[in-house]
């Protein structure tokens, strides 16, 4: 019994940090057709250098919901651009690729690439297949460094589904050079056989390592002007479970936020 209630009083303090992170991040909330998202994160630490780039973990969450409670259209690609405060480090991190995470397990899949992990959080989706009720989804977030080539980062973002049948998701996120700035495109495979949506998801990203005598940050940012700038030009949302309804294809543009962060120095 002691180790139940140690189980569960351990459950309830990590639910309850989960919360506050997001209370304390920014966040903006669109609509567009049916659909009602929220997007936001945060940076720890918030005081930053103003001129060099220092160590940030950062946090990312996003909700996807509909006006009248309706099965969401699949979130099946993003793209995000992120000003020149924030780089990416990945040389001299172990990497992972797309094929050691297929149809692996969240344990299996840390066995093989336990090294290149760099994220983790949580996300819940929802299983809707016709005439049936929704089934809801809870899996954890593992991020693997996915490596850099030809001057493209690569982030493999793993989820393991156990409805309705064992199945290991694997989004891609591809970062690269956008003027002085960064870009990054996410595209979500298909759920299920179309059949699931995300409902949302909150993961957190940034590890610190040595690289030739060095520590280093796999994410640093810096802070001349108070505040990070992202814009999310177009978020795409397909209706594969054919809600009736809602369109075949939703696309929200057009989406920005800012992120404070305290300049020192």
């Amino acid at each position: 019994m002691r180790k139940n209630l140690l189980l569960t009083l351990t459950i309830a303090a990590l639910l309850t940090a989960g919360f506050a992170t997001v209370a304390a991040a920014t966040k903006v909330t669109s609509r567009v057709g049916n659909l009602v998202l929220t997007f936001g994160g945060s940076t720890s630490p918030k005081v930053l250098p103003r001129t060099t780039y220092t160590q940030i973990a950062s946090t990312i969450f996003g909700k996807i919901a509909t006006n009248d409670g309706t099965h969401p259209s699949a979130f099946r690609e993003t793209t995000v651009d992120i000003d020149k405060d924030v780089k990416v480090n990945v040389k001299g991190y172990p990497t992972c690729t797309e094929q050691q995470l297929t149809a692996r397990d969240t344990a299996a899949a840390l066995k093989v690439c336990g090294s290149a992990v760099v994220g983790k959080g949580i996300a819940h989706a929802e299983i809707k297949f016709p005439e049936q009720p929704p089934i809801p989804v809870t899996s954890p977030i593992t991020i693997f460094n996915g490596g850099e080539k030809g001057g493209k980062v690569t982030l493999l973002i793993h989820t393991f589904i156990t409805v309705p049948a064992p199945a290991a998701i694997v989004t891609t996120v591809a970062i690269t050079r956008k003027g002085s700035g960064l870009h990054t495109v996410a595209k979500i495979p298909v759920i299920a056989g179309g059949s699931g949506s995300v409902l949302d998801f909150n993961f957190k990203l940034g590890k610190t390592y040595s690289y030739k005598g060095k520590k280093v940050g796999y994410v640093e940012a810096r802070c001349p002007d108070g505040v990070f700038k992202i814009s999310v030009p177009k978020t795409i949302f397909k209706n594969e479970a054919r809600e009736p309804g809602a369109a075949t294809q939703t696309v929200l543009n057009n989406v920005r936020l800012a992120i404070p962060c305290t300049p020192k120095g």
